[in-house]
């Protein structure tokens, strides 16, 4: 227990008293006027260093010794089991006839004050494929486009570039090496996403990286019949895209939006200011070393092997 800031004996202060009176022969009266403090209670902490020594001039436990009113251990574990059925406070406390604020009192402290206490969050499930080539991730970023700086840069929330216009960004992330390249398309099609696969197969092919898989999210422009022609053009001789395959633990949005977002941000009156500009063409980093997390909550995801 912690002294407040007026306290005019600590532990220290209460053995100074007692040295005082015991080794230097001062009279209770004059050590306590000396420390500030009454005669009792001088007496006080020269009975308690007699009877207890030097662990009596520590500060004790300001509880009751008694609580005829407390809540019984058997009516704690009642409301724990009871808020264990997903039982709101109020409920519990009608059943039970305890008071709102002692049913909160009781949960905060059993730490079920919160409903998602009741069911834990899941632990990490973390993956990574042993080397470059295992599998590309492929996602696409829709940016719009603007022909004069926004809000962001004038303050002006007024002014808008109407009719501009969308751009979209296809990205590829290495889930190894977690080395990125994006190109920008104006459509989101899958002649535009064939476009985007080869270019980023021919970048990756003169690092000396070649792919035996791809993931993507389950749309018709990145389906597998879409990137059946693409496979082929890339290498006819072993052309054999697989079937569908659900993949709904795998998300590679977020890693594809910090790569966009690691891009160059050019000055606001340069030539032209759109998307280009935040993910230009061609654009390659890389998106750290650490694996990529696995989410549940995308069921949406296709996943076949490459040539």
């Amino acid at each position: 227990m912690n002294s407040h800031k007026n306290a005019r004996l600590t532990p220290h202060g209460r053995a100074l008293l007692v040295r005082r009176i015991l080794e230097h022969g001062l009279r209770p009266a004059e050590a306590a006027q000396a420390m500030g403090v009454s005669v009792r209670t001088a007496y006080k902490w020269l009975k308690r260093f007699r009877e207890q020594g030097e662990g009596g001039l520590m500060n004790r436990s300001s509880r009751p010794l008694r609580s005829p009113r407390a809540l019984s251990p058997g009516l704690r574990r009642q409301i724990i089991e009871r808020r264990h059925l997903r039982q709101t406070y109020r409920q519990i406390g009608q059943t039970l006839g305890v008071g709102h604020s002692t049913v909160a009192r009781v949960l905060h402290r059993a730490g079920l004050n919160r409903l998602a206490a009741l069911e834990p969050a899941r632990p990490e499930n973390r993956y990574e494929y042993q080397a470059p080539g295992d599998l590309l991730h492929l996602d696409t970023k829709k940016l719009g486009r603007f022909e004069r700086p926004g809000h962001r840069v004038t303050g002006n929330r007024r002014q808008d570039s109407p009719g501009a216009g969308w751009e979209y960004v296809h990205v590829a992330i290495d889930d190894h090496s977690r080395v990125a390249f994006s190109t920008l398309q104006e459509e989101e099609t899958g002649e535009c996403a064939c476009r985007a696969l080869l270019q980023t197969l021919r970048y990756y092919a003169s690092l000396g990286v070649r792919f035996r898989r791809v993931l993507t999210d389950d749309t018709p422009a990145t389906s597998p019949h879409a990137f059946a022609a693409c496979a082929g053009a890339w290498d006819s001789s072993t052309a054999t895209p697989g079937p569908t395959a659900r993949a709904p633990m795998a998300r590679p949005s977020g890693s594809s939006r910090r790569h966009c977002e690691s891009g160059p941000m050019p000055a606001p009156m340069r030539a032209r200011i759109n998307g280009a500009g935040i993910c230009p063409p061609g654009f390659t980093s890389t998106i750290g070393i650490d694996p990529m997390p696995v989410w549940i909550t995308s069921p949406r995801s296709a996943a076949w092997d490459l040539p």
